[in-house]
C-alpha cells in the first residue's frame, strides 16, 4: 500500500532483526532520543538477541529513524514493513530493555543460529495448499479470532510462551514432516521455526515478513487470507489493503471487539465487553473505570489519552 493524497499521512513501521547486540543497554538512550528528535512514537524493544517494535511518525521522521538504525552495520538490513493511517496510532515514545525481543521462554533458541526456510508471500499459497503441509498460526487466540489463513490450525494460545508446550503435546516430528507457520510481521515465526527445528522437525517453513507482507504483496483476488489482521496499535486491525479495519478494542482487556460485541449488554466502554465481563477481577475493573475516566477527561481537553489496562503485559513479561 502506498502513501497517497494531499494530506500528510502517518507512516506506521513495524521493524525487527535478530542480531547479536552485546551493547544493547547502551543503545537505549541514543535510540530513544533519535525517536524524540524526529517525533516518532511507539515502542521498540532491545535485547542481546536484537531489536523489535512498531513505531509511527511522518515520512521524514520514520526515514530519519531508519537512517540512524541502518548506520549501524549490524542493522543495515533490518526488516521493516510500512502501512499508513490518518491519525497517530501511538501516544508515547518508549525504548525498553528485555531478555528477549519476542518471549518464547525456551533457553538456547537463537534464529541467528538456526531458522526455518523463508517463504516469499508470492509462493505462500502453494505451500499452504499442499495437503501434506501442517499450517500453524503462531499468533494468540485474540489475534486469530478476527482473521487467519484458510485451513490454518489455531493453537488457542494466550501468550507466545505457551507455543512450545502446545507443539510438544500435539505434534510429532516423525508424523508431521512438513510444517508451515505464520505470524503478524514475521518475528514470532523466526523463533518458532528455530524451536521446531531443535525439536526435530525436518521441513519447517515460515512466511517471510508475516501476514502484513503477504497482504501488501498478494492481490486480494488471489488471497487465501480471511478476515482482518490484528495489529498492536490503536488501529486494532487492518484490512487486506492495509487500511484501518472494522474492529474496536476493549480498553479493559484489550480484546478486539466487533460492532455486534458493542451491542451486547456486557459491553461498557472502557470497563467490560463480552470477552472479559466474567473474567476480570473487581480490582482490575476498578482500575479500568478510573482509566476510562482519564480517557474521557483527556478527550474533553483535546489531549492524548492513555490506553486501557493490558492484563496480558504481565503474562508476556
Amino acid at each position: 500500500m502506498s502513501e497517497s493524497g494531499d494530506t500528510p499521512r502517518i507512516v506506521v513501521a513495524a521493524l525487527y532483526k535478530f542480531v547479536t547486540l552485546n551493547d544493547f543497554e547502551a543503545l537505549r538512550e541514543p535510540l530513544r532520543q533519535t525517536m524524540v528528535d524526529n517525533d516518532v512514537k511507539g515502542t521498540l524493544l532491545l535485547a542481546k538477541e536484537g531489536i523489535n517494535g512498531t513505531v509511527a511518525g511522518t515520512r521524514e521522521g520514520i526515514d530519519a529513524l531508519l537512517a540512524w538504525l541502518t548506520a549501524d552495520p549490524r542493522l543495515t538490513d533490518i526488516d521493516h514493513k510500512e502501512s499508513y493511517c490518518d491519525e497517530h496510532p501511538f501516544y508515547r515514545t518508549k525504548v525498553k530493555l528485555k531478555r528477549e525481543i519476542v518471549t518464547l521462554g525456551v533457553p538456547g533458541i537463537d534464529p541467528n543460529d538456526t531458522v526455518g526456510t523463508y517463504v516469499e508471500p508470492e509462493n505462500w499459497n502453494d505451500i499452504i495448499s499442499d495437503p501434506e503441509v501442517l499450517v500453524i498460526d503462531t499468533r494468540n487466540d485474540y489475534e486469530v479470532a478476527i482473521g487467519s489463513f484458510e485451513g490454518a490450525v489455531d493453537p488457542k494460545t494466550t501468550t507466545f510462551r505457551e507455543f512450545p508446550e502446545y507443539v510438544r503435546e500435539h505434534y510429532n516430528p516423525e508424523k508431521h514432516k512438513k510444517v508451515a507457520m505464520f505470524c503478524t510481521g514475521g518475528i514470532r515465526c523466526e523463533k518458532a521455526s528455530s524451536f521446531m527445528l531443535k525439536e526435530g522437525f525436518d521441513e519447517v517453513y515460515h512466511l517471510k515478513g508475516g501476514v502484513l507482507n503477504y497482504l501488501e504483496k498478494v492481490p486480494e483476488e488471489k488471497s487465501l487470507w480471511r478476515g482482518e489482521c490484528f495489529v498492536f496499535d490503536n488501529r486494532v486491525a487492518v484490512r487486506h489493503d492495509l487500511s484501518e479495519g472494522s474492529f474496536e478494542q476493549c480498553h479493559a482487556c484489550r480484546m478486539p471487539i466487533s460492532a455486534d460485541d458493542m451491542q451486547s449488554s456486557a459491553y461498557e466502554p472502557g470497563i467490560s465487553c463480552p470477552h472479559c465481563i466474567d473474567s476480570l477481577p473487581e480490582k482490575t475493573r476498578a482500575a479500568a473505570r478510573e482509566r476510562q475516566r482519564q480517557i474521557e477527561l483527556a478527550k474533553e481537553r483535546g489531549q492524548p489519552h492513555p490506553l486501557g489496562y493490558n492484563h496480558r503485559e504481565k503474562l508476556n513479561a
